[in-house]
C-alpha cells in the first residue's frame, strides 16, 4: 500500500476533479504489476496495475489507495475489471466518499473476492484531503494557507523592500504545491505590494492553470496588474463585497476578470466552491491570513522560514490573528523538512 500511495502522487497536478490513485498488483510477495491515475479523464490506476500484470493478475492481491468505483463515468466501473481479471483479494486505503462512484467494495464482495479496507488510511486521506473534505459534504473549498516568514515571523521589512524571504529550492517547491490547487489566492494587499502572477511556472505544469483569486472588498485591483493583464490567459477571479464599486467591477470583467460578490468570508468561500473549487492555496497577506484562522478556515498551514531578521516594524505575518481565534490550542506538525537553509513545516489543526 506504501508504494501505491507513491504511485498516486505522480499524478499530481494531473487528476483533478477526480482524487490521486495509486495500484499494485502482487502475488506471492512480488510485485506483479502497478499503475497509477495519470490525468483526467484518463485509466483508473487499478486498469493501469492490470493491464501491466498481465495474466499474472489472476489470483492476485491488488491494493489501491481509494476504494475502487463501482460506476461508468468517463472510464468503466473498477470493480468490474478486477473481477473480470480474477484477482482473490482488494485491500484498499479509504473509502470512496463519492456517492456516484462509491460501492465497488460490496460489488466486489458480492462477487466472490476477498475485500479488506482501511489499510494506511491516514496516509491516503491526508494524500486526497481536499477531494474527500469536498465529496463528504463540505460546503467551502479545502483552505491550505502558505506564509513565507523571517525568523521573527515576519512578511517584510519596514519599508516593504524585500521581496522575496526564501531561496530557489523553497520556491519551486511552493509552484509544485500550486500545481495541485484549483486555485490560488491573495489579499488585495499583496497585489498592491508585490503585483504577483500567481502562476505555475516551475517544475511540472497542472493540467488546468488554477484560477488566481483575490480577495478585494471595494474593488481596488489595479488595471495595470499582471493579474489583469493576463486574465485573458488565466482565469482571474475578483471576491469582492456586494457594495463594491459597480463602474470598477465593469471594466475588470471587460479585461476578463470574474467577479464574485458575497459578503461574509464563509459566504465568499462558499461561492468559490460553487465556481468548483476543491483546494483553495493562500499565500498571503497577513490580513487574508488572519480572518482564515479567526473564522477557523484553514485546514492546513504551510510555513516557509528563511533564515533571515527583518527587524523593527516588520511586517508581523500573524499580527490580525485575534487573541480569542477559533484555534487557540497546539497545531499538530505533519510534515518538516529543509530546502536549502529555509525550512518548511506544515501544521494542521488539532481537530482536522
Amino acid at each position: 500500500m506504501r508504494r501505491a500511495l507513491v504511485l498516486a502522487r505522480r499524478g499530481w497536478g494531473r487528476t483533478a476533479p477526480n482524487p490521486l490513485v495509486g495500484a499494485v498488483v502482487g502475488r506471492d510477495g512480488v510485485i506483479v504489476g502497478e499503475g497509477y491515475h495519470v490525468a483526467y479523464g484518463g485509466p483508473h490506476a487499478e486498469v493501469m496495475a492490470l493491464a501491466a500484470a498481465g495474466d499474472r493478475a489472476r489470483g492476485a492481491d491488488v491494493y489501491v489507495t481509494l476504494e475502487p468505483c463501482a460506476h461508468h463515468g468517463k472510464t468503466p466501473p473498477c470493480s468490474d475489471a478486477l473481477i473480470a481479471a480474477g484477482v482473490r483479494r482488494v485491500i484498499y486505503a479509504v473509502p470512496d466518499p463519492n456517492p456516484v462512484a462509491g460501492g465497488g467494495a460490496a460489488r466486489l464482495r458480492a462477487a466472490g473476492i476477498a475485500v479488506t479496507g482501511d489499510v494506511e488510511r491516514a496516509a491516503a486521506e491526508e494524500l486526497n484531503a481536499p477531494f474527500l473534505f469536498a465529496h463528504r459534504g463540505a460546503s467551502r473549498p479545502w483552505v491550505t494557507l502558505k506564509l513565507a516568514v523571517s525568523l521573527e515571523g515576519a512578511l517584510a521589512p519596514q519599508d516593504r523592500s524585500q521581496r522575496w524571504l526564501t531561496g530557489e529550492p523553497a520556491r519551486k517547491h511552493v509552484h509544485l504545491l500550486r500545481a495541485g490547487a484549483d486555485a490560488i489566492a491573495v489579499g488585495i494587499g499583496t497585489v498592491l505590494a508585490d503585483d504577483p502572477e500567481l502562476t505555475v511556472r516551475k517544475g511540472r505544469r497542472p493540467r488546468v492553470k488554477p484560477a488566481r483569486v483575490v480577495f478585494d472588498a471595494r474593488a481596488r485591483l489595479p488595471l495595470t496588474a499582471k493579474l489583469v493583464r493576463t486574465a485573458k490567459k488565466v482565469p482571474t477571479w475578483l471576491v469582492v463585497q456586494p457594495t463594491a464599486d459597480s463602474n470598477a467591477l465593469a471594466t475588470l470583467e471587460q479585461k476578463g476578470v470574474r467577479v464574485f460578490r458575497a459578503d461574509a468570508l464563509g459566504d465568499q468561500l462558499a461561492t468559490l466552491r460553487g465556481a468548483g473549487v476543491q483546494h483553495l492555496f493562500v499565500e498571503g497577506g497577513a490580513g487574508l491570513a488572519g480572518s482564515l484562522i479567526n473564522a477557523g478556515f484553514v485546514d492546513r498551514l504551510i510555513i516557509f522560514q528563511a533564515p533571515v531578521l527583518l527587524g523593527a516594524g516588520a511586517l508581523s505575518a500573524f499580527g490580525e490573528v485575534s487573541t480569542g481565534a477559533a484555534f487557540t490550542e497546539r497545531w499538530r506538525l505533519m510534515d518538516h523538512r529543509a530546502f536549502a537553509d529555509d525550512v518548511m513545516s506544515v501544521y494542521a489543526p488539532a481537530d482536522r
